[in-house]
């Protein structure tokens, strides 16, 4: 009867496991096709200012009532009458990017340095992107009358050329794109890209050549469908990691607000700093305004079946410019890795991002120390393979103390097992005596497992580490391990991650009073544990190998420590 009982219990994972995978293969969002930008640049205009306005906050984006209205010309000057729709090609050592003249705002962008697997012919990791689809745009614009972006119109910038390429030896390059209104007030949207970096400075210079005063605001969005892409899916079992928008203000040093909740409860609020982004896995996308002024961060969302567009927007205060000055409006776009230095250096605050959970406190610490050593041995995997041997350093003294435990457990065993023969079924009587030979002998009989708790927050903080950190993807090991960040293609790692759980297991006392049942589930563990850790990261897995190698180590030690003082206890006895 037990013996069917397991096999039930086995045959209902492993259906239950089935299911699960049937699941993500109905679930998984439809692979994008590959094709040109100039082909979805054809086939797909770029959205529009007045598309981006469906998904806005209530509230009128017009200029307000007290302020002066301007005084159009008849004729539109020259320079922007003949100005013709395209994409502009844009590459630096990191990024590769399109700019659309039509709209102004950045339609794609490639990181370089992160392909999208590791195939040979593997492209890089397009971020943003508006075709087959999807949508993810990075958009930004002038509020204001008369401004290229007033009441939702579609403006046609100018650009000099098409083509654009960091030079070696430069440290930057700036795009500009020109529009002037038809009461002659020139609009330069600057881009200005820099070597190394992944963050683009993005700027409104206004020149007022009219004879009235202009107000305008800069407005900087991030809109997105609701649909992860393919290589940024994590596979099998366990957390996953964030995929959703997220702000910062003065108040607050890091928020996330998901799709769910931007569906369910639209966000508004004012602030006088911050930024506003949108997470996946190890990659983000934020505004960050330069400039000190009130702003205000709403995010909206729409629903269009299965892929809803989310908005999340931060829009500066109004600011005024005199006949005949300039001003500049800018803000700081950053598009790219999970780098904690890099995003620190972005924005304050930008850095949470890189999100280790509720358990942060330990995850950073062991990020670090991760980074440090890896720094030394210039391979990630014997840097999870050290980390490990400093983590079961410092946890030494509970490993001493669990093991000790074990080992006056296993002392006792025959008293228990005489026990169990005097009081037979009577369970009350046969535990109060076996705790009252505990208190005799100071053993506690959960001394045990208060050390595997205590590992347990550990061993999660390190889940994050190793999920959340971008230097890991596509990281090789060696042999067969060519990334630390999925799951082991040959599930050589579960395997012998099972194997030497279950030498752990038989290392370990058995209660006598355990019910067969459960004595039988305790054997099962090291299979369902294989299992489960099949759908793991290599680099988790190769974490809990080496902390249960580590662990055998440690108990044969402690354990032939604790054997030879009680021989010592037996000679003094006898003399």
């Amino acid at each position: 009867m037990e013996s069917a009982r397991t096999f039930l219990f086995i045959l209902f994972a492993f259906l239950t496991f089935l299911l699960y995978q049937e699941w993500q293969e109905e679930n998984k969002p439809a692979p994008v096709e590959k094709s040109a930008i100039e082909d979805s640049f054809n086939s797909q205009p770029v959205v529009s200012q007045s598309n981006l306005n469906e998904v806005s906050a209530s509230g009128s984006d017009d200029i307000s009532s007290e302020l002066p209205q301007q005084t159009f010309n008849s004729e539109t000057p020259a320079a922007t009458q003949n100005a013709v729709a395209q994409l502009v090609e844009i590459k630096t050592d990191k990024l590769r990017v399109h700019i659309n003249t039509e709209g102004g705002n950045l339609v794609s962008a490639e990181l370089l340095e992160y392909k999208e697997s590791l195939t040979e012919n593997a492209e890089p990791i397009n971020i943003l992107e508006n075709r087959n689809g999807r949508t993810y745009l990075a958009l930004s614009g002038l509020y204001g009358e008369g401004s290229p972006d007033f009441k939702g119109k579609v403006t046609t910038y100018e650009v000099t050329q098409n083509e654009y390429q960091l030079a070696e030896g430069e440290d930057s390059l700036s795009v500009d794109l020109t529009w002037v209104n038809d009461a002659g007030v020139e609009y330069i949207k600057r881009f200005k890209f820099y070597k190394n970096k992944y963050a683009i400075d993005v700027s409104y210079i206004v020149n007022n050549q009219s004879n009235s005063k202009l107000a305008n605001r800069m407005f900087t969005a991030l809109k997105r469908d609701t649909l992860p892409v393919e290589w940024a899916v994590v596979e099998g079992f366990g957390m996953q990691s964030y995929l959703g928008p997220a702000y910062s203000t003065s108040d607050s040093k890091y928020e996330k607000y998901d799709f769910e909740d931007i569906q369910e409860k639209p966000l508004q609020l004012n602030t006088s700093s911050g930024w506003v982004a949108i997470l996946q896995h190890y990659f983000v996308t934020a505004w960050i305004p330069r400039g000190e002024s009130e702003m205000r961060i709403d995010a909206t969302g729409k629903d269009l079946g299965k892929n809803g567009l989310r908005q999340i927007r931060i829009t500066q205060d109004w600011q005024w410019i005199e006949p005949g000055q300039s001003k500049e409006f800018s803000a700081t776009l950053y598009v790219g890795p999970k780098i904690q230095k890099r995003l620190e250096e972005t924005a304050k605050h930008l850095d949470l991002a890189v999100d280790y959970g509720f358990l942060w406190w330990i995850g950073q610490p062991i990020f670090y120390l991760l980074l440090f050593l890896q720094g030394f041995v210039v391979n990630w995997g014997v840097a999870i393979i050290l980390v490990t041997i400093v983590i079961k350093t410092l946890l030494y003294p509970l490993a001493r103390a669990q093991y000790r435990s074990f080992a006056k457990m296993r002392l006792l065993q025959p008293k228990m097992a005489e026990m169990k023969e005097r009081y037979g079924d009577d369970r009350q009587q046969m535990s109060m005596k076996m705790m009252e030979m505990y208190k005799k002998e100071k053993v506690n009989p959960l001394g045990g497992c208060f050390p595997l708790l205590i590992q347990m927050p550990v061993f999660i903080a390190l889940y994050w580490v190793l999920m959340e950190t971008v230097e890991l993807r596509h990281a090789p090991f060696m042999l067969w391990i060519n990334d630390l960040s999925v799951k082991d293609p040959y599930y050589i790692l579960p395997l012998l991650m099972g194997a030497s759980m279950y030498l752990m297991q038989k290392m370990q006392p058995t209660a006598p009073t355990m019910d067969p049942m459960q004595q039988k589930m305790m054997q099962m563990m090291p299979v369902f544990m294989t299992v489960f850790f099949v759908f793991f990261p290599a680099g988790l897995v190769l974490y809990w190998l080496m902390n249960n190698l580590i662990s055998i180590a440690q108990q044969l030690y402690i354990t032939n420590q604790f054997n030879k003082e009680q021989e010592i206890k037996t000679k003094k006895k006898k003399k």
